[in-house]
């Protein structure tokens, strides 16, 4: 009767457990609009290849520069913000074997010594009083205890709780790598970025030493013509004042060079020093021929949206496993050991062994305030995961059919300024004849400097945008990091 009685206790209580399971909350679901409406196209007016993207090409391949290409090997080596974003990866490498450890027994082994005395007017002293140890000896008292075995403990995964978190765990040390590939891409655009700035700067600094020479011949004349009574000491002050504005471009650019210079090595993560370079070439360089693909093609191809897609999965994982925390709990324990009032009794078996086995089932009955706390924000966070996702999507995709229409904009613009500066060119040669022949005012030969001088810094800055235009839609096709 005894025996029925507590099976139907026990009974009542797993279904008071498994009912309050059963009012576990769901998780929100959103529809994913724009991953399911990506365009087929980034140019609804041109049909892409699908079979053509250079966003698979490997970065050695793409960058034909061996100068850059050293560059870029040295920033994959020292650059701190890569080499932090390495350290991100081993924690949620860590963080993974920590879920997977807790899916097995935890085994300790123990060692304890102690000394009790129980009062004598208690159920447990009058019993020690009255008891030997062997026969003919008493009970000790004070009571030593001395005791040594192994300890088991395991929560038995019957919801698959502990897995689901190690799959989030998995999840999200798979996008820390995405992660470190993305940065991986954004330093190489960078690097190659900058050093086109540089070899830009580079030719200026050319173009302004070059137009030095001219305002110095210019001044030379203009005194000349002052002497012969042909020009007044206005025009030589004009010509002195534009010399010295030149010279004055000069150090800027000079300063610019060398902040730029510095911009490179600390993305290479070393101290100041010269940038190895080439620039006669620049000019001449041939943009390289970029072909986008279709735009689902991101989705593979950059890092950025893997990782976020992988943080989606995590988060939508986290709230399944806050989920679970609704439902009961089996956990296991046992030790084995022994365990004796005097330390030379120990060996006496099998008096001696002691040991003891449990389990038990727990659950969240009332005062689930915290566990749906826990379970509410996971919810949100697998909901902002989604919107990341999403706006890294149409933030990728937006960013190539920008590039895409700033390349062939960029290209016109530099035909048009490389046939501006060959007309000027043209008429400086013109001008000063001219004025030499005082047939021209010398205002009219430095307007005509000065608009040269104009056009061919806008070409150079025009051929640093073509370079660093092709290398920003590369990135954004998810190349650079293979």
């Amino acid at each position: 009767m005894e025996n029925s009685k507590t099976k139907s206790i026990i009974t009542a209580i797993a279904l008071s457990l498994v009912l309050a399971s059963c009012k576990a909350p769901m998780a929100t679901v959103i529809k994913d609009e724009v991953k399911e409406n990506i365009p087929q196209n980034f140019n609804q007016q041109e049909q892409q290849d699908a079979n053509n993207n250079s966003g698979t090409t490997p970065w050695r391949q793409f960058f034909t520069d061996p100068n850059l290409v050293s560059l870029i090997e040295t920033a994959l080596k020292n650059n701190q913000e890569l080499l932090i974003t390495l350290q991100e990866i081993e924690i949620a490498k860590s963080s993974v074997l920590y879920k997977k450890g807790k899916l097995s027994p935890t085994v300790a082994a123990k060692l304890g010594a102690g000394v009790s005395k129980a009062g004598r007017y208690t159920s447990e002293g009058a019993g020690d009083a009255t008891t030997d140890i062997e026969a003919g000896k008493e009970m000790p008292d004070p009571l030593g205890n001395f005791e040594g075995g192994l300890m088991a403990n395991w929560e038995i995964d019957i919801w698959k709780k502990l897995r689901t978190e190690k799959e989030s765990a998995v999840a999200h040390y798979l996008s820390t790598v995405e992660g470190k590939n993305f940065v991986l891409s954004n330093l190489i655009e960078e690097v190659a970025d900058n050093y086109y700035e540089l070899l830009a700067l580079d030719n200026q600094l050319d173009i302004i030493q070059q137009y030095i020479k001219l305002q110095e011949r210019a001044l030379e004349i203009s005194k000349i013509q002052k002497q012969a009574a042909a020009a007044t000491e206005l025009a030589v002050k004009k010509f002195e004042a534009e010399l010295a504005k030149s010279k004055a471009s000069e150090y800027t650019i000079r300063q610019e060079i060398t902040e730029k210079e510095n911009e490179i090595n600390a993305l290479l993560g070393r101290y100041p020093q010269q940038i190895v370079r080439t620039k006669e070439s620049f000019m001449s360089t041939i943009p390289q021929t970029v072909y986008t693909g279709i735009p689902s093609q991101l989705l593979s191809n950059r890092p950025d949206i893997k990782q976020a897609e992988l943080e989606l999965k995590s988060s939508k994982l986290d709230v399944e496993a806050a989920r679970k925390e609704f439902y009961p709990s089996l956990e296991i324990s046992a030790t084995l050991g022994l365990e004796a009032f005097k330390p030379s009794y120990l060996v006496k078996l099998p008096e001696s062994i002691a040991y003891n086995l449990a389990g038990e089932l727990a659950g969240p009955l009332i005062n689930k305030s915290a566990i749906k706390a826990n379970f509410q924000t996971a919810d949100a966070k697998q909901i902002q995961s989604l919107y990341e996702y999403d706006k890294t999507i149409l933030n990728a995709y937006l960013d190539v059919a920008n590039l895409m229409s700033k390349v062939k904009n960029i290209d016109q613009y530099y035909q048009l300024k490389s046939q501006e500066t060959k007309a000027l060119d043209e008429s400086i040669d013109i001008a000063n004849q001219l004025f030499r022949n005082s047939r021209a005012d010398y205002l009219e030969v430095l307007l005509n400097q000065r608009d040269a001088l104009d056009a061919k810094m806008e070409l150079v800055e025009a051929k640093q945008k073509q370079l660093s235009t092709v290398v920003d839609i590369y990135k954004s096709l998810g190349g650079g990091w293979k």
